[in-house]
């Protein structure tokens, strides 16, 4: 990934209620979700998840498929990996001492585990 689509990635993020999208669409995974459902599940009005559903799609951290009459989105979830990816990928690179374990992402369920 390069640096312009991690920041074109990120900007898309920093938004609270398109990082709420994102989160509720990664749970879903490729099923994805209508945005009828988007829109009741986290209150948003449609019109404003309209907008939130571009931006996530302009950034590629979303993509929307056609079934029927109905329009899904679903995370694009090799963009997510590419941009975890970028943003660990150097982790401890500069640093005197190794810190490979502390490097790896953990997933949250993981860390509920470790708690």
């Amino acid at each position: 990934m390069k640096t312009k689509d991690a920041i074109e990635s990120l900007s898309a993020l920093a938004s609270e209620a398109r990082l709420s999208v994102f989160r509720l669409l990664i749970k879903r995974g490729p099923e994805g979700y209508t945005p009828s459902v988007l829109a009741a599940r986290l209150d948003i009005p449609a019109p404003t998840l309209s907008f939130h559903l571009r931006e996530l799609a302009r950034a590629e951290l979303i993509a929307s498929r056609r079934e029927g009459r109905n329009l899904f989105y679903s995370p694009n979830l090799t963009r997510m990996n590419a941009l975890v990816g970028y943003l660990t990928d150097n982790c401890c690179s500069l640093a005197s001492e190794a810190c490979d374990a502390d490097c790896r992402p953990v997933s949250a369920a993981a860390q509920r585990k470790r708690a």
